[in-house]
């Protein structure tokens, strides 16, 4: 293979991975617990925060907390596995990348 067909390939390759990141940015995910649901974007940028009305949170906060932060977790995990699925087959090509 000639130098200019391999640089064809790693601009096209180039190309080709920052589409895939950016259809990831653009998507939505939303993680859920028990009482709360956030919606975040595939750059992990929270986009909402929605808590249901239950009288039993008002009276202990940190139960409220805990599941925050089990709503957002199950949000980025939805991210990392959707951005392994789509820039998987880069990371062989450009050990690193990810």
């Amino acid at each position: 293979m000639n130098m200019q067909a391999l640089m064809r390939q790693a601009q096209q390759m180039q190309q080709d991975v920052l589409k895939s990141k950016k259809e990831i940015d653009e998507m939505e995910f939303e993680g859920k617990s028990a009482l709360v649901a956030v919606k975040i974007n595939g750059a992990k940028q929270v986009l909402s925060v929605k808590i249901e009305n239950d009288n039993d949170v008002k009276e202990d906060l940190s139960i409220l907390e805990d599941m925050i932060v089990i709503a957002f977790n199950d949000a980025l995990k939805q991210v990392d596995a959707v951005t392994n699925v789509k820039m998987g087959k880069y990371s062989s090509a450009m050990p690193g990348l990810f």
